[in-house]
């Protein structure tokens, strides 16, 4: 906004700006009314089309009823055309007689009641009446309604009973021909045409109509595939929440509860020793709210507004191990080889970070206390490959084969590693060990490989 625009008074606009304002609307509405008559049905084609819903909703509800209307109304334009003498106009021979005509139409329209279920045996029905219509010379009209029958025969019949319809109808009309030499271009012509467009009708809309039940059943199974690729997506976000909580809470409890234990040790020797572990339970606590508030910013409605912060990396390691320590458990760290020139993706390093957290908040929980435990966390660079080894000398092991409360620990730490196309593997020292204990170790490629 401009300073004018600021200090005007309020609920004044200048006159640009209403004239604007009305330039403006007319404009959008014209445009949306251009837009809306470009996009919408045209006013011929909708009723045509609703009209079309309607008729095919109701065949689908009553098949009999529409069959016996269209019945009755073809044997009614036959007998129509029988007794106003409209077929002697056409007839090769307009003598034949007035029964044997409306026998002939009666036997051309009552078949058509069952064109859908029995339409090739409707045709070879109506074949020999074919016969006498042209050899007689009659030539009725009600003989085109055999396309009709042709139609449903190209629309639900495969390919081979089309070839058979066509050589009932051009049989009859050969055979006529052949017995009036003048009568091919009457008799033949007329019907082959009518044939060939009622086939290729039949055929079109059996096309259009295969294509849309395939499009049909393909966004069904689109919207299942949808509905699945959703629920798998959820699982998968509810794993790595309950992971991450898992993590940050649990290992900071452990370090909470392992120092107030220490506290309550030293608060009747050493007081100063039992306000230190005060202050590093506040800290920790501190710290663990922190982290908790800012995952659970991240899943409100407003993830912008979260507060966010970078997720640990192997360069926090030491400040991980220096809370580790504080918290009573003896800690070294050992790096042999050097790191890459390009060091590993933020994901990977987050992944080491929590398996060697999971493996120490293990060890703190349930590595026992008499003797007390120390471990050792070794991390080793190879050319393809970050190798990370948690050992203990913990004389406990039922929490850390998942038989504690809950048992998700080393769950989670393969469910990590298996991101990276990693491996971990977690169980007691070998027995050639000095002392007894357990092992954690973590392979973890540097860089994508096939899955």
């Amino acid at each position: 906004m401009t300073d004018d625009g600021m200090n005007r008074a309020p609920g004044k606009a200048p006159d640009n700006t209403r004239s604007h304002t009305r330039n403006g609307t007319r404009n959008s509405t014209h445009t949306s009314t251009r837009s809306g008559t470009r996009r919408g049905t045209t006013p011929i084609t909708g009723p045509v089309q609703r009209l079309l819903r309607r008729l095919h909703a109701y065949d689908l509800r009553r098949p009999l009823a529409w069959n016996g209307l269209l019945t009755v109304c073809w044997g009614l334009f036959a007998v129509l055309d029988v007794t106003s003498g409209g077929w002697r106009t056409v007839a090769l021979d307009p003598d034949v007689s007035g029964t044997l005509v409306l026998l002939m139409s009666v036997a051309f329209s009552v078949p058509l009641l069952w064109r859908r279920t029995h339409p090739l045996a409707v045709l070879a029905f109506m074949a020999p009446v074919s016969l006498v219509n042209v050899w007689s010379g009659a030539v009725i009209q009600a003989a085109y309604v055999q396309q009709v029958v042709v139609f449903n025969i190209a629309l639900r019949l495969p390919g081979r009973a089309l070839a058979w319809a066509g050589a009932l109808v051009a049989a009859p009309l050969l055979a006529g021909a052949a017995h009036r030499p003048h009568g091919w271009d009457p008799l033949v012509v007329p019907h082959v045409w009518a044939f060939a467009l009622s086939a290729m009708l039949g055929i079109v809309v059996r096309t259009r109509k295969e294509y849309t039940e395939a499009l049909v059943d393909r966004a069904r199974r689109l919207e299942l595939e949808r509905d699945q690729q959703a629920r798998l997506a959820a699982a998968a976000e509810r794993t790595r929440i309950a992971r991450e909580m898992h993590d940050i809470i649990g290992h900071n409890l452990s370090v909470i509860t392992g120092l107030a234990d220490g506290g309550a040790y030293a608060a009747a020797r050493s007081p100063e020793r039992a306000a230190q572990a005060l202050e590093a339970i506040g800290a920790t606590s501190r710290q663990a709210l922190t982290e908790l508030r800012r995952l659970l910013g991240v899943l409100r409605d407003h993830p912008a507004e979260a507060d966010r912060a970078p997720q640990p990396t192997l360069d926090d390691m030491d400040e991980l191990l220096t809370g580790v320590r504080t918290a009573g458990l003896p800690v070294r760290l050992r790096v042999h080889g050097a790191p890459p020139p390009a060091p590993p993706t933020a994901g990977r390093q987050l992944t080491v970070y929590r398996v060697v957290q999971e493996a120490l908040t293990n060890t703190l929980k349930h590595g026992g206390t008499d003797p007390s435990p120390t471990a050792e966390v070794t991390l080793t660079y190879r050319a393809t490959e970050l190798e990370a080894l948690v050992t203990d000398t913990g004389t406990g092991s039922l929490g850390r084969h998942g038989l504690g409360a809950g048992g998700q620990g080393i769950t989670g730490m393969r469910e990590r590693a298996s991101l990276y196309d990693g491996t971990l593997e977690a169980g007691p020292l070998p027995a050639s060990a000095p002392v007894g204990g357990w092992q954690v170790r973590l392979r973890l490629p540097l860089e994508d490989t096939p899955s």
